[in-house]
């Protein structure tokens, strides 16, 4: 099976936004340890907005509640568009990366909770349940077609679906107070914006605007304002046909660029601004450390790999097109990609311990590399080793 254009479109700008993204990460950690990181933090803490509609916050929170939805808003278009008529299109490939992305949280938390049992660390349990969407494909991005497209879209899916995952889980233990009016506010949204697509409306204004409120009040209601961007990209209209260009499509089309060359770098400059503080090697030998970098690159991936195992030889599912269990452990290894929200997970969980959080950013930080260099170097493996069967082929004809 084919990946539509338009998700081939989507890849190949963020692979050439790749090195980009790596540069800011670079220099969010060169500014974080030098004279530059009070200055900078103190820009990120500036608080800007309308008061009046209680939407007064630092800059940071604009950028990870806001920006980020419509990084989310972008590749829920594409995975739409891929269970319409693409990849994901037949329910056996499109209920592995769920099996997967279940796998992928069960497994890391267990891990986690095992070994922080009736310690002060018990309460991060959930730290590494979480995959960084945005980090992971950017990695795989950087191989380009020297893997199968279907298990960029693969990894999509499952990153959409365990972030999705890590938000209820954030409301459910780690959030103090829902409010039930917004959320309920939000449901209704939602339930409009279906309705808009039922009957047809095409004018994409006619669903951003019921969006931009979608945002607000799920921000409002204490829940991870992002998920708003893939509930609004689900309800976007799309068509069958090859000829006329559907909204969906538009949308996707006007948000390429700013995605990868603005909005992505820019979280990564404002995500990794990590500060190296003495004692955080050390730390990463405590049962917090041993925790989060196991479940992240172990736990990751055996419990993507175990699931997707089982619901393949339960005939359940079926692996992506063109595939193999070599991918799939690159996938799995990628997936341990926590970063930002496991370090957002960790703050939750250690609000009033600050060399906690520290320690837990420093072992997310170990990990993260651990998983993007081995899960890189796996799936290039995986494309060396079939171009040399592909020769021994060709030598013994």
């Amino acid at each position: 099976m084919n990946l539509t254009i338009y998700f081939n479109k989507f890849f190949k700008s963020n692979q050439s936004s790749g090195i980009l993204l790596i540069f800011c990460v670079a220099a969010a950690l060169i500014i974080a340890n030098s004279s530059l990181n009070e200055l900078f933090s103190h820009f990120l803490n500036q608080e800007i907005g309308a008061e009046i509609f209680h939407l007064k916050y630092p800059i940071s929170i604009w950028i990870n509640d806001g920006l980020m939805a419509i990084f989310f808003l972008l590749v829920g278009l594409e995975i739409k568009r891929e269970l319409l008529e693409g990849e994901l299109a037949t329910f056996k490939k499109a209920s592995l990366p769920i099996f997967a992305a279940v796998g992928g949280m069960i497994v890391p938390a267990l891990i986690f909770a095992v070994l922080n049992y009736k310690t002060e660390f018990s309460s991060g349990w959930g730290i590494p349940m979480a995959t960084d969407i945005a980090f992971s494909l950017a990695i795989i991005s950087l191989l380009g077609n020297r893997i199968p497209g279907s298990i960029k879209v693969f990894l999509a899916a499952l990153a959409i679906v365990d972030d999705l995952g890590a938000i209820l889980v954030i409301a459910f233990f780690y959030t103090e107070q829902i409010h039930w009016l917004y959320l309920f506010i939000s449901f209704a949204i939602v339930g409009l914006l279906a309705l808009l697509n039922y009957f047809k409306v095409e004018k994409i204004i006619f669903y951003l605007i019921p969006g931009a409120f979608l945002w607000y009040f799920l921000h409002h209601s204490g829940i991870h304002a992002t998920i708003a961007g893939v509930l609004l990209a689900f309800t976007i209209p799309t068509n069958e046909s090859t000829v006329i260009i559907s909204p969906l499509e538009k949308l996707e089309h006007k948000l390429h660029l700013p995605v990868n060359f603005l909005i992505m770098p820019v979280f990564a400059l404002t995500n990794t601004n990590i500060r190296f503080e003495n004692g955080m090697i050390e730390g990463l030998g405590s049962t917090l450390g041993l925790g989060i970098i196991l479940g992240l690159v172990i736990g990751k991936l055996v419990g993507i790999n175990l699931f997707s195992f089982l619901a393949v030889k339960l005939k359940i599912s079926s692996l992506p097109h063109q595939s193999t269990w070599v991918h799939m452990i690159g996938v799995g290894l990628l997936a341990g990609i926590g970063f930002t929200m496991s370090i957002f997970i960790a703050l939750l969980s250690f609000k009033n311990e600050i060399e906690f959080q520290d320690e837990a950013k420093f072992a997310i930080l170990i990990a993260s590399l651990i998983a993007a260099v081995s899960g890189y170097f796996v799936l290039n493996f995986s494309h060396i080793r079939q171009k040399k069967r592909i020769l021994q082929k060709k030598i013994k004809n």
